[in-house]
């Protein structure tokens, strides 16, 4: 199914809001089964809000009571391709020594970006794990592998979901491919 969006241009629809909802509980319930309720959890941002945002919800109605930071990390600015080197933006302010945490993010795929997130917060001390909406094992740089993983995802360039090109599409309640 293909959509029209504000920007003039066709989105073909690879997972639809219904298809990501009912995922996004399950991942929640298999959250819970692993990590217990109470644990921190820290989405990398900006691409992973809407994401998070359902996934907390999620995890609530499962009986989690999480403490929530933000981490902006970039390794895109305003391309398609990774520049290869990952910045941080803007760091949490919780204390995660002693604690298990949860990174959340819309897509793992060279796996740069969550190596060194997942680094950074283990260095800090917390006991660390992965949860991806999207995986693409093909792109893999290293032998990074998320715990948590929403689906694989085609070797496409995809948004909507908080997925962006140039912060464009993020709104879309679907993740899709821009038809050229």
């Amino acid at each position: 199914m293909t959509r029209p969006v504000p920007q003039g241009k066709a989105v073909r629809v690879l997972f639809d809001a219904e298809t990501i909802d009912d995922r996004t509980r399950v991942l929640a319930k298999e959250i819970v089964a692993e990590m217990g309720t109470e644990f921190a959890v820290v989405p990398v941002l900006k691409g992973s809000f809407m994401f998070a945002a359902d996934l907390l919800r999620a995890l609530h109605a499962e009986g989690a009571e999480v403490e929530v930071d933000f981490v902006i990390l970039s390794s895109y600015g305003d391309r398609t391709t990774s520049s290869g080197q990952v910045t941080v933006q803007r760091d949490i302010s919780i204390i995660v020594r002693g604690k298990k945490l949860l990174i959340v993010d819309d897509i793992l795929e060279s796996g740069r970006t969550l190596s060194f997130a997942k680094d950074l917060m283990s260095a800090r001390g917390a006991e660390v794990q992965l949860c991806v909406l999207l995986d693409k094992p093909k792109r893999r740089e290293n032998n990074l592998q998320a715990d948590f993983v929403g689906f694989e995802c085609p070797e496409r360039f995809v948004v909507g979901y908080g997925m962006d090109v140039a912060n464009c599409f993020r709104e879309l309640p679907f993740i899709g491919v821009v038809e050229d």
